[in-house]
């Protein structure tokens, strides 16, 4: 889909783009100095991004035809609004070609899509340390939801508590 930006273009993600999604989740990860925890492989995003349940949907931004940014996102639900929502997990564009505007094209991409699905909300993450990306939020208007502290169980606690059904 072509945006506002004449050189820039965001498509689907298609299946043969996993090795490109997970070098992505690689630069990411460690820009976020968490690459130890990435044990994802091409062939495990392949069977989760495309596979026969497709859980969580891709996005490329190409910028002159490369490409150099991606977002991951999938649906949750409001209980409290009674509709669905729109989570982001990842956005990232390479280091080289920030501060042309992209992830701000990315999010109004993915914004629109919410919008279009009659979502009540775009959420997403970021670590508290991440300022640069805190105070660009705001300027486009998210709220940082303080209130609310995040929870997980993971690994062998989670299989742990799975066998105690």
């Amino acid at each position: 889909m072509k945006t506002k930006n004449k050189n820039f273009i965001i498509r689907p993600a298609i299946k043969e783009d996993c090795s490109l999604i997970l070098d992505f989740i690689m630069e990411l990860a460690t820009y976020e100095k968490l690459a130890h925890e990435v044990v994802t492989d091409v062939t495990t995003l392949e069977e989760s991004l495309f596979g026969e349940t497709s859980y969580a949907k891709v996005v490329i931004g190409e910028y002159k035809n490369k490409p150099v940014s991606f977002a991951l996102y999938f649906h949750n639900f409001s209980t409290f609004l009674g509709r669905p929502g729109l989570y982001l997990e990842d956005l990232y564009v390479k280091s080289e070609i920030r501060g042309k505007g992209l992830g701000k094209i990315m999010l109004s991409y993915l914004a629109k899509i919410a919008v279009n699905l009659n979502c009540g909300r775009f959420e997403w993450w970021v670590l508290d340390w991440n300022k640069p990306a805190i105070r660009f939020y705001k300027t486009i208007g998210a709220e940082s939801m303080t209130e609310w502290t995040v929870n997980r169980v993971s690994g062998d606690n989670l299989i742990k508590l799975a066998q105690e059904f």
